[in-house]
């Protein structure tokens, strides 16, 4: 889940209110996992990692959504 890395500003915390409850769940979990294991100086074991393909950018149609909102908004302003 790459989108777990992504910089937080306004658009992404947005995107992020906007995703259906699993899809942010399943993000908690990652994030929660990480850091559980970043605490004990842990890897994840090999067998529960995502090969680069199969991983999913999940939030990007969200936040594609948010910034065109908000380009909208800034050019109706004009």
């Amino acid at each position: 889940m790459r989108d777990d890395t992504i910089h937080k500003d306004e658009d992404v915390k947005e995107a992020i209110r906007r995703l259906p409850e699993n899809l942010y769940n399943d993000r908690m979990f990652c994030i929660k996992r990480a850091l559980d294991l970043t605490m004990r100086q842990q890897i994840l074991p090999k067998e529960q990692w995502i090969e680069y393909e199969e991983d999913k950018f999940y939030l990007e149609p969200y936040l594609k959504e948010v910034i065109q909102e908000r380009k909208e908004r800034e050019w109706a302003k004009k």
